[in-house]
């Protein structure tokens, strides 16, 4: 399967008249920000990291970034699910002030101030390719293009402009590369400034892989974590979700053991995306996995037999997916160099949240723990600007920041209703004295999907204090320099009562910072 542009740079040459016209506006002019935007993609899966899964799954393309720029350490979301991770990095607001605080809410409201409409305001084209999943169609974008949803890994269609749905032969990732290049090199004004956002539905579930990668990692066995048998205990939020690997990942839509004799809660809508693949990809794609069904439903595993087999199943996939996004990443970097545009462009990558990698037994994210509050993050400053950090950046940033620091980069104004901090000065190599020591969380939609129960927290360098709210009232506090896997609730146990206090006081501050009004109405 091959869409028609085909990830070549063969097809986009080097265009000497475009590269001087770009040279002239480069010399002392705002920097272009292209921000790639992936979804659900861990830290833990990140290789310039250090995790043992970058190891077995390489990012190299991702982390060249980070190795020609700067690598944050402590980057976090502040609600950690899509849609309301994608509305606080247009506002640089949490999701209270900017409204959007569900998947499932009403839809985002373009009317209001985000980051795009201040970088138009300040003179730069902006533009969207991709994963947009506000339940709305792009406000404050010169061009759009996105998937509807969350968007199909094969045969995808897309929305344009004028409302008009097509579909595109070809796989998805590669194609939003392709039409975010063409974007660059044939759509734009070259006398302006722009801001290109990239955001592909890679790594969501359920990791369909690209036809060429159907096979890679087969060979691969990925380390059980420490705790992905985890019994919950003095954790009764944690009881409760309906995020297990073993109990509630679809047998046929997550690990693709189809059989249509049997019936699960996803079988249809994962007949609906495999259907999507033409005669030629269907029969590839059926050739891979059917000895792989025929040999599980022989052996039939339970238990921690079953427990462990879909694990290795559920990596394999999501790195097969991660494979092809990292592949394009690679590919839009070596067009940027080789048109020149380095010197003076920000690129930046993140995910809209992190995600459980087996850890506590789960998939999926929303809990503030730390695998899903937790996100990637590296920049690549322009080559021409002068003061820049380089390596690894350990301050305490959050998702709400990215708007003000692009704001700040284009030398535009940064109102001051926007909750986030400009990243500006850590990106110059800065330490400023007053820089932030907590962040604030909270977590609104329940009961949904996973039924992970509403939530509210602060996290510091050391200690992290979450009250779980709504039909539950419990508190969980955990030592991260003691016990980072959070694993043992300190809550109400003796010696704990003075940081519990001073926690308490902390997130209260911070609500208050915030206006997030929320311990008013419980």
């Amino acid at each position: 399967m091959n869409h028609k542009l085909s990830l070549g740079l063969a097809m986009l040459p080097l265009v000497p008249a475009v590269q001087a016209q770009e040279q002239s506006r480069q010399d002392g002019e705002r920097p272009n920000i292209i921000f790639i935007m992936s979804d659900d993609h861990a830290q833990q899966a990140m290789s310039i990291y250090g995790h043992p899964i970058g190891k077995v799954a390489p990012t190299p393309n991702i982390d060249r970034i980070g190795q020609e720029g700067a690598v944050f350490w402590n980057n976090y979301c502040c609600n950690s699910i899509s849609g309301p991770s994608r509305a606080a990095i247009l506002t640089g607001k949490h999701s209270h002030k900017n409204g959007f605080m569900k998947n499932w809410a009403l839809g985002f409201d373009g009317s209001q101030q985000t980051m795009p409409k201040l970088l138009q305001k300040a003179g730069y084209q902006t533009a969207l390719i991709g994963k947009w999943h506000l339940e709305s169609l792009p406000t404050g974008f010169d061009y759009w293009e996105i998937v509807p949803g969350q968007g199909d890994y094969y045969n995808p269609r897309f929305i344009e402009m004028n409302n008009d749905t097509i579909t595109e032969k070809g796989y998805l990732t590669n194609i939003i590369t392709e039409k975010s290049i063409d974007w660059i090199a044939n759509q734009r004004d070259k006398e302006k400034p722009f801001c290109l956002f990239v955001h592909h539905k890679a790594c969501h579930r359920n990791w369909l892989p690209e036809m060429k990668y159907l096979s890679l990692y087969e060979d691969k066995k990925f380390a059980l974590p420490d705790n992905f048998y985890d019994d919950y205990e003095g954790r009764e939020a944690a009881k409760t979700q309906e995020m297990g690997i073993l109990k509630d990942m679809d047998i046929m839509y997550d690990t693709k053991m189809y059989n249509p004799e049997g019936d699960t809660p996803l079988k249809t809508t994962y007949e609906a995306f495999v259907g999507r693949l033409d005669e030629a990809d269907r029969k590839v794609y059926d050739a891979f996995y059917q000895p792989i069904i025929d040999e599980f439903y022989k052996k039939n595993p339970q238990g921690k037999e079953l427990a462990e087999w879909k694990y290795q199943r559920d990596m394999r996939d999501y790195a097969k997916v991660l494979k092809s996004l990292d592949d394009n990443v690679g590919v839009l970097l070596d067009y940027l160099e080789q048109q020149g545009l380095l010197k003076n462009t920000l690129v930046v990558y993140t995910s809209d949240q992190g995600f459980y990698m087996g850890e506590h037994g789960w998939f999926d994210k929303r809990f503030m723990y730390e695998e899903s509050m937790r996100t990637p993050l590296v920049m690549r400053l322009p080559d021409n600007m002068k003061q820049k950090a380089k390596g690894e950046i350990t301050e305490m940033v959050q998702n709400i920041d990215y708007a003000p620091t692009f704001l700040d980069l284009a030398g535009a104004e940064i109102p001051s209703d926007i909750q986030g901090v400009s990243l500006l000065p850590l990106l110059k190599g800065e330490k400023p004295s007053d820089w932030r020591k907590s962040l604030y969380y909270h977590f609104y939609e329940y009961p949904a999907e996973h039924m992970v129960k509403r939530h509210y927290g602060v996290r510091t360098e050391r200690y992290k204090l979450i009250h779980f709210y709504n039909d539950i009232d419990e508190w969980e506090l955990y030592d991260l320099q003691e016990d980072p896997k959070e694993m043992n609730n300190l809550f109400g146990k003796e010696g704990y009562e003075e940081i519990t206090m001073e926690l308490k006081d902390e997130l209260k501050k911070l609500q208050l910072q915030y206006n997030d009004k929320i311990e008013e109405t419980l």
